[in-house]
């Protein structure tokens, strides 16, 4: 386990580095603090940069066979369940949003702003403190009031004590990724509609806002994987100990860390003028060949020529 803990370091640390660099991207530019997609996409980044900041805590302490009050587990788990939830209900919403963007676009500058955006953000995360909230009553209708006083190896299987309580979990989630699917699958409905009505550079545009969704729609694939991982390694832990923790660990890999990186720099790099300013900072301003803080693409020659016999 200590090689396993150590490769997942660096895999954190290197997961870190690119989203942070991409949040720090996203505040140098004040075009992409007061675009609505740009502001859905930072909150993403934050949600997973701090969600594999807290998984790592607990699992360095899981290694580390390290206690803690119940109490501070209980919120850490809490804050765990919330930021897994976040994510997906803010891809969905990037979703409605190039929804409104192609199908709506007369209508876009009035719903897309800054304002909404931030209001988009706080229903969000209500909406992922409803499975905290249920999860939490759940947890204190079904254990005595001398658990919360002891200390244990802190693990978010301690908020479901009993299958019961599992079951509802599991139920809520499926409601979630049910509601969430929907959507998706409505946008997409919707943007494909306009695609093939569209024509020449509206018609790129439109195929460009399907890809989008498309790459929501597998991020949320992901996700609903993440939910069933607990089931499969729940039935391998009864053939034999050493596969669970094989699996367990690529798991953990391949569905809770690679899709909180991964997915969001493909994303990031589609954009053109997210790239340039990314690529900027990324080799910290020293390759003259990249365009500068502003994101400005350099002028060619035949434009220049262009701007001259128009005048």
């Amino acid at each position: 386990m200590n090689e396993k803990a150590l490769l997942i370091q660096v895999l954190i640390a290197l997961f870190l580095y690119v989203n942070f660099l991409m949040i720090f991207t996203f505040f140098q530019k004040e075009a992409f603090r007061t675009n609505t997609r740009y502001i859905l996409f930072a909150h993403t980044l934050i949600c997973d940069c701090a969600f594999l900041i807290f998984t790592d805590m607990l699992l360095l302490l899981t290694v580390a066979r390290i206690i803690m009050p119940t109490g501070l587990c209980i919120v850490v788990c809490a804050l765990l369940v919330n930021l897994n939830l976040a994510t997906p209900l803010t891809l969905t919403a990037m979703s409605v949003e190039r929804y409104v963007s192609i199908c709506m676009p007369l209508r876009h500058a009035e719903l897309s702003t800054p304002q909404r955006a931030a209001h988009a953000i706080l229903v969000i995360q209500a909406m992922a403190s409803v499975h905290v909230v249920v999860m939490l009553l759940s947890l204190f209708a079904a254990m005595p009031l001398s658990f919360y006083s002891s200390s244990l190896v802190c693990s978010l299987v301690m908020l479901n004590a009993y299958a019961w309580q599992k079951h509802l979990s599991d139920a809520v989630l499926q409601l979630y990724f049910l509601l969430m699917s929907l959507l998706i699958c409505f946008s997409y409905v919707k943007i494909m509609g306009v695609a093939r009505a569209a024509s020449g550079e509206d018609r790129k545009s439109m195929n460009k806002g399907l890809k989008t969704v498309l790459l929501h729609a597998l991020q949320l694939v992901l996700s609903l994987i993440q939910l069933w991982c607990p089931l499969v390694e729940a039935a391998v832990l009864r053939i034999d100990l050493k596969v669970f923790e094989t699996v367990r660990y690529f798991d953990y890999i391949m569905f809770i860390l690679a899709p909180r990186c991964l997915i969001p720099l493909v994303y990031g790099l589609r954009d053109e003028s997210f790239t340039l300013v990314l690529r900027y900072y990324a080799l910290f301003g020293c390759n003259k060949r990249v365009a500068p803080v502003n994101g400005h693409k350099p002028k060619t020659r035949s434009t220049k020529r262009q701007k001259v016999e128009t005048v």
